[in-house]
């Protein structure tokens, strides 16, 4: 190709838009790394650490679109200690001089401030989305100030963030010129909403295609909304409740049959479950639906919902729907490629709303489902290789049985031989969780089986450190590796550094990992930033303490081109 001329070549690279196969083009030819160079619009970091925003912008000057993660995925567990790092100040602060175009900013599990917003809403006069999914630290004045000066938003997104509701009045910082919104998701938010502002903001809009609302937009509001945006593809409903015969519901019942586009529905944070017949009429057009936090629907009205959602392909639910809700999910809904179930109690207090059962029912039912996540108290070899027969192009399999340590409750047998019949059916696993009794068995097949196997999670399984080298000789496409409470140490964590080189990271809490194995690793591995995080009242470990076999409590390590971070704590030590 190098006799087209360079803007042909630019052209075509524009059609490759996977990150993968964008960085393996610009090691073709010096030729093709500079015009790739240039011509990088979106950017996808997933550790905020292992690069600086000025070696970024040194290597593509032009992007448009970042995508930035800061804590590691266990931070979803609370595993991670509150002040750990992963602030955003300093990225921003760094574009800001650059002067770079930026116009989409995508933040997962990072600290932001409203002084990050505030900058962020001054520095890019075409900034156009935000999308912020598990992050802290900022209210929703940082919010006031993104939507009072970005004057060409078209995406706000807020996902699971914790954000200090400082009053209710932001949305009524929207300009009355701000037409161009395609998505507004405020669900998150815990505070009293401008009822008005918000309504004339979506009636000002008419490109909106994603509404998502919190608990405090009630009933008749959401009717007016519905009225006012007919063309809404995705819906998140926020407070519920009402008579089932009143104004409201009835105004709400009209204005959703008008919804044609409607495609996907979540929320009901707060619910009168005998008002769920009104959206009857749109289900049979719904692919996703999403019912995780919608704790006070379930039993007959709940299934007779699903029952008119012949079309759904992703479904999120809890576990309250139970064994005999799932069967109906699986004779209706035979499009289904997304399951996830969720648990309505996390300490589980005996609760068997959903077991082996349901998952097989699905399996059988749906065979075109590739992603699970399945929360549930008990689970059987039988169940899992029947599993792994009915639906062989699983990518994604996560199973968590909330019990350490549980067997299979027929046979009182580790569960090794059923997620091994996951790993031998399942020829694309690309990311797996395991859980119950496991020993070094599973990790063998993981290690024989999983070839294309990208992230692992682990907790409470294994025997010695056999079982975790199994895993990183075998599984060579492995970039995260995630192991809590299990009994692997410094013969496994040293065994092969250079493997390292090739994953974003690995992170071991409450195995058999030491001091002194982590020093030599440091030692071994100058490219890895090692991180000890330690809780205690004595956040320095004793560097000469016991000869270096005191057990560290986290290790968290991780590629970086840019060495050791300023902004670590107390309780982070970097060897």
């Amino acid at each position: 190709m190098n006799y087209f001329p360079d803007e042909v070549i630019e052209h075509v690279f524009d059609f490759v838009t996977s990150h993968r196969d964008r960085n393996s083009i610009s090691l073709v030819c010096k030729s093709w790394f500079k015009i790739e160079r240039y011509s990088r619009q979106n950017v996808f970091i997933g550790n905020c650490y292992a690069i600086s925003p000025e070696r970024l912008l040194r290597r593509f000057p032009c992007f448009k679109s970042l995508t930035l993660k800061g804590k590691p995925h266990f931070a979803d567990f609370n595993l991670v200690p509150h002040g750990w790092g992963g602030f955003v100040q300093p990225w921003i602060e760094a574009l800001a001089r650059s002067r770079v175009g930026l116009e989409e900013l995508r933040l997962k599990r990072m600290v932001v401030t409203d002084e990050s917003l505030e900058l962020l809403s001054r520095s890019f006069v075409s900034f156009k989305s935000l999308v912020l999914v598990s992050c802290e630290g900022f209210s929703t004045d940082g919010l006031a100030s993104i939507a009072a000066n970005c004057r060409h938003l078209r995406d706000l997104d807020l996902q699971e963030n914790e954000i200090d509701d400082h009053r209710g009045q932001w949305l009524s910082c929207f300009p009355e010129t701000s037409t161009a919104l395609v998505t507004l998701n405020f669900a998150c938010l815990e505070g009293e909403t401008n009822l008005v502002a918000l309504e004339r903001l979506v009636a000002r809009s008419p490109n909106l295609r994603s509404l998502k609302l919190n608990r405090a937009v009630p009933l008749d509001a959401l009717a007016r909304l519905m009225a006012c945006a007919p063309q809404i593809v995705e819906l998140g409903v926020g407070s519920y409740e009402d008579e089932q015969d009143s104004e409201s519901c009835l105004r709400l019942q009209a204005a959703i049959k008008k919804c044609t586009s409607l495609r996907s529905l979540s929320g009901f944070l707060e619910a009168a479950p005998h008002c769920l017949s009104a959206f009857h009429p749109i289900c049979h057009n719904l692919t996703s639906l999403n019912l995780s936090y919608a704790a006070e629907i379930h039993g007959s009205h709940l299934i007779r919902l699903i029952e008119h959602c012949k079309k759904l392909q992703r479904l999120w639910i809890l576990d309250s729907i139970g064994d005999k809700g799932l069967e109906v999910v699986a004779s209706t809904c035979k499009e289904l490629q997304e399951l996830r179930v969720f648990p309505t109690d996390l300490l589980g207090g005996g609760n068997t709303a959903v077991t082996e059962d349901g998952l097989v029912a699905i399996s059988a039912g749906c065979p075109k489902l590739h992603s699970i996540l399945y929360f549930c108290q008990q689970m059987t070899n039988a169940a899992l290789i029947t599993v792994a027969r009915n639906c062989p192009n699983f990518i994604r399999f996560r199973l968590c049985i909330l019990e350490p340590h549980k067997p299979d409750h027929v046979t009182s047998q580790p569960l090794d031989e059923g997620f091994g019949a996951i790993v031998q059916a399942c020829k694309n696993l690309k990311r797996l969780s395991v859980s119950g009794l496991l020993t070094d068995q599973v990790f063998l097949y993981i290690g024989m089986f999983a070839t294309q196997l990208e992230m692992l999670s682990i907790a409470f399984a294994g025997d010695r450190d056999e079982g975790m080298l199994y895993v990183l000789n075998g599984c060579k496409k492995m970039r995260k590796l995630e192991i809590r409470d299990s009994p692997f140490g410094d013969t496994a964590l040293l065994a092969d550094v250079n493997k390292y080189e090739t994953m974003r990271s690995l992170w071991m809490s409450s195995c058999e990992v030491t001091l002194g194995g982590c020093k030599r690793l440091a030692q071994k591995a100058p490219w890895l930033n090692v991180e000890i995080i330690n809780e205690n009242d004595n956040n320095r470990m004793e560097e000469n303490g016991y000869e270096g076999r005191q057990k560290v409590d986290k290790l968290y390590l991780y590629r970086t081109v840019v060495g050791t971070r300023v902004d670590a704590p107390p309780f982070v030590w970097i060897l």
